[in-house]
């Protein structure tokens, strides 16, 4: 078991709302809970035959880094949406709920995000300019199902654009806070009068076409940039055991042709300026993570890439 302490809060100037920072110790700790859910939802997929794989920079993590991108504070799993249906049902009864919680809008009526979330309870991961919405907060694993795209290619920009507009109604209840300018605040508290379970149930609707499309996406949430109509069914249908933190999970079989189609040059690390992570205003580790006491990191990797990684985690870390 390790404990995992919480450390001095540090703030910033936010336009929103002060911003906490992670410390490295910290960033590291929330990591290891992150950890601890990717092998809970492991241990009830293995119970229960559901197949899934990591996802985005996650995937990236486990190829270049051996575990988590080192500045990285989340953590993404996909799967198809009949294997998200099933890990929805299997979570009811199999989810350790001392410690966890499994949320989307079935299970929490002011959550209005089109996928779902395993939360880790005592504990705190407010983003900010969301601090006004009333759904369960915590840590969080993001689990993206994904649903089939037309093959008709002029019906795909048509598609693109429904999700689009499907997506910002869900968002509308966070942009009245976060967006940028008065117009744009303006206008999305006027998209937020949209009931968003009527939203809902369209996003169900195109969850049932196209079961069998070559290419499938996430319906509530943006494409890579230039990748707008989807990615193709195979790599998330055909999958290999890939090492992170010490741990096999499920990734894609091609990671090559994935990485490529989504970051370009994924071996390259970014310069510090390009490096993304998510500003919170409220943030708490639980006491205790059920973990070894340390994670194994890049311990399968040729010792170039693990040389980058060490690298890459002392430039966080100064």
């Amino acid at each position: 078991m390790e404990k995992l302490k919480k450390t001095e809060k540090k703030w910033k100037g936010s336009a929103l709302s002060k911003e906490y920072i992670l410390s490295p110790d910290e960033l590291r700790s929330l990591q290891m809970v992150l950890l601890e859910m990717l092998l809970e939802l492991d241990r009830i997929c293995k119970l229960r035959n559901i197949k899934y794989c990591i996802f985005a920079g996650t995937m990236l993590g486990a190829v270049r880094h051996g575990g988590f991108i080192p500045w990285d504070d989340d953590l993404d799993v996909a799967m198809m949406r009949a294997e998200y249906i099933k890990l929805r049902d299997a979570c009811k009864n199999d989810l350790d709920e001392s410690r966890f919680f499994f949320q989307d809008n079935t299970t929490d009526p002011h959550y209005r995000w089109g996928y779902g979330r395993i939360r880790r309870k005592n504990s705190e991961f407010v983003r900010v300019g969301q601090e006004h919405m009333k759904m369960h907060t915590g840590i969080f694993l993001d689990i993206f199902p994904l649903d089939g795209v037309p093959e008709f290619a002029p019906l795909r920009g048509m598609h693109n654009f429904y999700c689009f507009i499907l997506r910002k109604l869900l968002y509308a209840e966070a942009g009245r806070k976060t967006g940028k300018t008065a117009l744009t605040r303006a206008w999305y508290s006027l998209l937020n009068k949209v009931p968003h379970t009527w939203t809902f149930r369209r996003v169900y609707k195109l969850t049932t076409k196209w079961k069998s499309s070559r290419l499938v996406r996430h319906l509530g949430f943006p494409q890579p940039k230039g990748r707008v109509y989807g990615f193709n069914r195979v790599w998330f249908e055909v999958v290999s055991d890939v090492g992170f933190e010490g741990y096999f999970f499920p990734g894609n079989l091609d990671y090559d042709s994935f990485l490529t189609y989504h970051y370009g040059d994924y071996m390259q690390i970014p310069p510090s300026e390009k490096r993304h992570w998510h500003p919170v205003s409220k943030f708490m580790l639980p006491i205790v993570t059920t973990l070894p006491e340390q994670a194994q990191l890049c311990s399968y990797l040729p010792h170039r890439l693990y040389h980058n990684a060490q690298l890459c985690l002392a430039d966080v870390q100064q």
